[in-house]
């Protein structure tokens, strides 16, 4: 059999069996005839089998880097665990943030949430030539392209929300795991939560910008995207005129192509994702969504089963791939990253929502701010588990009776406001305790533990209970979407929110249990194909 040698764990070299090709056997050749004939076809069968099986495998694997590493896939890390030794690990969070995991839904099942970064770092030879601007080889890199990706519990939808590098937010406290640098809360653009001492400060500042908690992350920088495009074949992309992303002062990707569709790969799919000159207005908020447009593409073309028929050769790439993959240590196996594509594979494509966060000038110095109320009912749809497209089914509008009078009720009132951000709010838990009490709940008590959670919520531990608990949120005026089930509770529990900081009275008028997300968030349905608008300035 022929060999193939490729880099393993630590830099050796490791030497591998290359794919047979169609026919190869390592068997002795039988002898033809009557006997033999029959089990030759069933070897054949079997062969067949095995081998379309096998590249159901590499297809998934795959489509588990493309939906989440920004036009980037890779294939055959399940089969080659070497790999593991090519990927890169970073800590996950490296802020004070006491936001906790989202509780379990009735089924036991929780969302996922996992952040994509792009960095543009020039820390090797390869991303300066590809990046440009070798002034800042030395500098640390930007997260200059962020994603969240939330997967709804059930697994039934999945939503991607962008946030355009130049908004202004706060960066939490974050402290580097390398040197034990610990950078102060300061304001600045979301892409330098990068320079603050790596991914999981982005992670940190996302946190506690949308009150989503994180599950993940995963950054890959020009070279990875170069690579893991060749290794699909390219994806097929439209422009809706000429474009020549270029002009005189030197702005522009260096994309050229001519009005139509264009299977774009390599190079060339790296100049895609980075166009801002060019598209639409000539700002982020174009380029994030042809960044939609490429993934939403890329996501069709997988799972139509196209491109992905030659393990030998993805192999080879799935190499260069992992080089350039940094993932936190919860998704440090090539294992976890295929079980996260075996997650990923049951949202259908029409299921799949992808967005920039609302967003308006403001701040100064071309920053962009989220959208008032409009970016926090954004964030608020992915805490709350409910679609960007507003396609979930309704549930039943049932609301069951008390079941222990008001009186003789217990009821634990908790703080919630512990954000890292804003700062807590001392004593809360007792103020709505004593409102409680005004309101006949006898038995209320305050728990003095701090913990961190956006929204105002009723969590009750079984079934029966759930009706008290909808009568303690009528009472104080809560929406019905604010009550929970949670098996880490034994009593009614109140948790007061980050959107609750003050007074008795809730400040948010009742929500819709249903939802999704407002127009101007520009959403572009997996299943929708368009062409990207050129800005007059950059055709030919």
């Amino acid at each position: 059999m022929r060999q193939s040698s490729v880099r393993g764990e630590r830099g050796r070299r490791a030497t591998v069996p290359e794919p047979r090709e169609r026919g190869e056997d390592d068997s002795p050749p039988k002898r033809e005839g009557p006997a033999s004939h029959g089990a030759g076809r069933r070897s054949g069968r079997q062969g067949k089998r095995k081998r379309s099986r096998g590249v159901r495998i590499l297809r998934w694997t795959a489509l588990t880097l493309a939906v989440l590493v920004l036009g980037a896939a890779g294939a055959g890390y399940f089969y080659y665990q070497h790999l593991n030794g090519n990927l890169k690990k970073e800590e996950l969070d490296l802020g004070d943030s006491k936001i906790g995991k989202p509780e379990p839904n009735a089924d036991g099942q929780t969302p996922l949430n996992i952040l994509l970064i792009g960095s543009d770092g020039r820390n090797t030879a390869e991303n300066v030539k590809l990046g440009g601007a070798k002034q800042d080889a030395e500098r640390k890199p930007l997260g200059d392209v962020q994603m969240l990706v939330h997967v709804s519990a059930d697994r039934s939808n999945m939503s991607v929300v962008s946030i355009p590098r130049d908004t202004r937010v706060t960066i939490p406290r974050c402290t580097d795991p390398h040197d034990g640098t610990v950078y102060p809360k300061t304001e600045g653009a979301i892409n330098q939560s990068l320079q603050h001492g790596g991914p999981g400060c982005t992670v940190a500042t996302w946190k506690e910008l949308t009150g989503v908690y994180i599950d993940h992350f995963m950054m890959i920088d020009f070279s990875g995207v170069v690579s893991m495009a060749d290794a699909i074949g390219g994806v097929p992309v439209c422009v809706d005129n000429n474009i020549y992303s270029h002009d005189s002062r030197g702005h522009g990707s260096g994309l050229k192509l001519t009005k139509g569709t264009h299977n774009v790969k390599g190079v060339q799919a790296l100049q895609w994702l980075r166009t801002r000159y060019g598209f639409e207005d000539n700002t982020d908020i174009g380029r994030a969504k042809a960044q939609h447009m490429y993934m939403t593409s890329m996501i069709r073309q997988l799972k139509s089963g196209t491109k992905l028929s030659d393990p030998g050769k993805l192999m080879d790439l799935a190499e260069a791939a992992t080089d350039a993959l940094t993932v936190d240590h919860g998704l440090g196996t090539v294992k976890k990253l295929y079980d996260l594509g075996n997650d990923l594979k049951r949202v259908p494509t029409k299921r799949t929502t992808m967005i920039t966060m609302p967003w308006e000038y403001g701040g100064g110095g071309g920053y962009v701010l989220p959208k008032p109320g409009e970016a926090e009912q954004t964030f608020s749809l992915l805490r709350n588990d409910i679609s960007l497209d507003g396609k979930d089914k309704k549930k039943p509008d049932a609301t069951p009776a008390p079941t222990v009078p008001k009186e003789q009720l217990p009821v634990v009132v908790q703080n919630g406001t512990a954000s890292t951000v804003l700062g807590p709010v001392s004593g809360r838990a007792g103020v709505i305790t004593s409102e409680l009490a005004r309101l006949g709940y006898a038995k209320a008590t305050a728990n003095t533990a701090l913990i961190s959670q956006a929204d105002t919520t009723v969590l009750y531990p079984d079934e029966p209970r759930q009706g008290d608990a909808l009568a303690v949120a009528k009472a104080l005026k809560l929406p019905k979407s604010a009550v929970k089930s949670s098996t880490s509770v034994r009593e009614i529990t109140l948790v007061v929110g980050n959107d609750w900081r003050e007074g008795t009275a809730y400040p948010k008028a009742a929500a819709d249990d249903g939802g999704k997300a407002p127009k101007s968030a520009d959403a572009l349905n997996g299943e929708e194909k368009g062409c990207m608008k050129v800005n007059p300035g950059y055709t030919f």
